[in-house]
Protein backbone atom coordinates (compact mmCIF):
# COMPACT_ATOMS: atom_id res chain seq x y z
CA UNK A 1 0.00 0.00 0.00
CA UNK A 2 1.82 3.60 -0.93
CA UNK A 3 2.27 5.61 1.82
CA UNK A 4 -0.27 8.21 1.25
CA UNK A 5 1.29 10.79 3.16
CA UNK A 6 4.15 10.61 1.71
CA UNK A 7 2.75 11.44 -2.01
CA UNK A 8 1.12 14.00 -0.86
CA UNK A 9 4.11 15.68 0.97
CA UNK A 10 5.68 15.13 -2.88
CA UNK A 11 2.33 16.36 -4.34
CA UNK A 12 2.67 19.70 -2.15
CA UNK A 13 6.57 19.99 -3.21
CA UNK A 14 5.52 19.94 -6.53
CA UNK A 15 3.02 22.63 -6.41
CA UNK A 16 5.57 24.69 -4.63
CA UNK A 17 8.34 24.58 -7.09
CA UNK A 18 5.16 25.39 -9.62
CA UNK A 19 4.48 28.54 -7.55
CA UNK A 20 8.18 29.53 -7.27
CA UNK A 21 8.06 28.98 -11.05
CA UNK A 22 4.94 31.22 -11.77
CA UNK A 23 6.64 34.89 -12.13
CA UNK A 24 9.33 33.75 -14.27
CA UNK A 25 7.18 32.21 -16.66
CA UNK A 26 5.20 36.11 -16.58
CA UNK A 27 8.39 37.23 -18.57
CA UNK A 28 8.91 36.59 -22.52
CA UNK A 29 11.65 34.22 -23.12
CA UNK A 30 13.78 36.51 -24.35
CA UNK A 31 13.87 37.97 -20.84
CA UNK A 32 15.00 35.21 -19.32
CA UNK A 33 16.96 33.97 -21.97
CA UNK A 34 18.86 37.14 -20.93
CA UNK A 35 19.06 36.70 -17.33
CA UNK A 36 20.46 33.34 -16.01
CA UNK A 37 19.18 33.78 -12.63
CA UNK A 38 16.09 33.76 -13.64
CA UNK A 39 16.81 30.91 -16.51
CA UNK A 40 18.29 28.58 -13.53
CA UNK A 41 15.64 28.71 -11.77
CA UNK A 42 13.34 27.88 -14.79
CA UNK A 43 15.74 24.80 -15.14
CA UNK A 44 15.91 23.52 -11.59
CA UNK A 45 12.26 24.09 -10.78
CA UNK A 46 11.39 22.41 -13.49
CA UNK A 47 14.19 19.48 -12.67
CA UNK A 48 12.34 19.35 -9.23
CA UNK A 49 9.19 18.66 -10.38
CA UNK A 50 10.66 15.97 -12.98
CA UNK A 51 12.40 14.28 -10.41
CA UNK A 52 9.51 14.29 -7.90
CA UNK A 53 7.37 13.02 -10.17
CA UNK A 54 9.82 10.26 -11.21
CA UNK A 55 10.13 9.81 -7.30
CA UNK A 56 6.32 9.03 -6.64
CA UNK A 57 5.64 7.26 -9.89
CA UNK A 58 8.52 4.87 -8.39
CA UNK A 59 6.90 4.52 -5.47
CA UNK A 60 3.36 3.76 -6.53
CA UNK A 61 5.36 0.90 -8.38
CA UNK A 62 6.99 -0.27 -5.65
CA UNK A 63 4.39 -0.02 -2.84
CA UNK A 64 1.48 -1.80 -5.50
CA UNK A 65 4.15 -4.28 -6.03
CA UNK A 66 4.40 -3.56 -10.23
CA UNK A 67 6.76 -4.57 -12.45
CA UNK A 68 10.00 -2.61 -12.52
CA UNK A 69 10.69 -0.09 -14.94
CA UNK A 70 13.73 -0.24 -17.40
CA UNK A 71 14.12 3.64 -17.26
CA UNK A 72 11.96 7.24 -15.63
CA UNK A 73 9.69 7.19 -18.82
CA UNK A 74 8.64 3.32 -18.38
CA UNK A 75 7.15 4.40 -14.76
CA UNK A 76 4.46 6.54 -16.56
CA UNK A 77 3.63 3.51 -18.71
CA UNK A 78 3.80 1.06 -15.92
CA UNK A 79 1.07 3.46 -13.96
CA UNK A 80 -0.72 3.12 -17.04
CA UNK A 81 -0.83 -0.33 -17.44
CA UNK A 82 -2.05 -0.11 -13.41
CA UNK A 83 -5.02 2.46 -14.63
CA UNK A 84 -3.78 5.11 -12.45
CA UNK A 85 -2.62 7.15 -15.40
CA UNK A 86 -4.57 7.69 -18.56
CA UNK A 87 -2.77 6.58 -21.75
CA UNK A 88 -3.42 10.12 -23.17
CA UNK A 89 -2.05 12.27 -20.44
CA UNK A 90 1.07 10.08 -20.32
CA UNK A 91 1.64 10.38 -23.74
CA UNK A 92 1.34 14.79 -23.44
CA UNK A 93 3.49 14.09 -19.68
CA UNK A 94 5.81 11.66 -19.80
CA UNK A 95 8.55 13.60 -22.17
CA UNK A 96 9.21 15.66 -19.69
CA UNK A 97 11.95 12.96 -18.23
CA UNK A 98 13.62 13.43 -21.43
CA UNK A 99 13.31 17.03 -21.70
CA UNK A 100 14.67 16.66 -17.64
CA UNK A 101 17.60 14.20 -18.91
CA UNK A 102 18.80 16.93 -21.52
CA UNK A 103 19.00 19.96 -19.19
CA UNK A 104 20.75 17.92 -16.84
CA UNK A 105 23.00 16.08 -18.67
CA UNK A 106 23.46 17.14 -22.32
CA UNK A 107 23.48 21.24 -21.41
CA UNK A 108 25.20 22.16 -25.01
CA UNK A 109 22.97 20.53 -26.85
CA UNK A 110 19.68 22.38 -25.34
CA UNK A 111 17.77 24.67 -27.42
CA UNK A 112 17.19 26.85 -24.39
CA UNK A 113 14.22 28.84 -26.17
CA UNK A 114 12.56 25.45 -26.63
CA UNK A 115 13.09 25.11 -22.89
CA UNK A 116 11.30 27.85 -21.76
CA UNK A 117 8.64 27.42 -24.43
CA UNK A 118 7.86 23.75 -23.82
CA UNK A 119 7.99 24.71 -20.07
CA UNK A 120 5.85 27.55 -20.27
CA UNK A 121 3.30 25.25 -22.26
CA UNK A 122 2.95 22.40 -20.48
CA UNK A 123 3.61 23.81 -16.76
CA UNK A 124 -0.44 23.11 -15.74
CA UNK A 125 -0.01 19.04 -16.49
CA UNK A 126 1.54 18.96 -13.36
CA UNK A 127 -1.51 19.92 -11.74
CA UNK A 128 -3.13 17.14 -14.07
CA UNK A 129 -0.31 14.85 -13.18
CA UNK A 130 -1.55 15.60 -8.89
CA UNK A 131 -4.67 15.05 -9.59
CA UNK A 132 -4.64 11.93 -11.24
CA UNK A 133 -2.37 10.95 -8.69
CA UNK A 134 -5.14 12.50 -5.47
CA UNK A 135 -7.70 9.85 -7.01
CA UNK A 136 -5.52 7.06 -7.21
CA UNK A 137 -5.25 8.11 -3.83
CA UNK A 138 -8.25 7.87 -2.92
CA UNK A 139 -9.06 4.85 -3.96
CA UNK A 140 -5.72 3.23 -2.64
Amino acid sequence: MPNKELIKLKINKIEGYVNELAPILKFESNEILGDYTKLRTLERNFQLIVDTVIDINTHIIATENLHAPNDATETFYILGEAKILPLDFIEKFSPVVGLRNIVVHDYDKIDVQKLINDIKKDIDQSGEYAVHIDNFLKNA
